[in-house]
């Protein structure tokens, strides 16, 4: 917390060392060192951003090894590959049959 009492408690007086300002301390006022709450908002932060992450697909995650980042799109190349394969297989084949050439 960035608060320093800079008199007596009789005057009520803080400096605020973050700010370098000079202010009254007042009663009705109250004041949270946000310090730990910063540590779990950076650890949310990461998360978001590897959530973001994962929305494309050369973007590196944040659980996985170095040098994965084009993983998921040379794996989205193949699966492709292979359905486009196995449908031109069975477009073939319904054609083979109804030009009854098969059996």
């Amino acid at each position: 917390m960035g608060i320093v009492r800079i008199t007596p408690p009789e005057l009520h007086l803080i400096c605020d060392a973050l700010e370098g300002m000079v202010s009254e301390e007042r009663e009705d006022v109250i004041q949270f060192a946000l310090d730990p709450i910063i540590a779990h908002i950076d650890e949310i932060d990461k998360v978001a951003d590897d959530l973001m992450n994962s929305l494309t697909p050369d973007a590196p995650l944040l659980n996985s090894y170095a040098g994965r980042e084009g993983a998921s799109f040379m794996a989205g190349v193949y699966t492709n590959i292979w359905y486009g394969f196995i449908i031109g297989l069975v477009v073939a084949l319904v054609y083979a049959l109804s030009q009854g050439g098969v059996f």
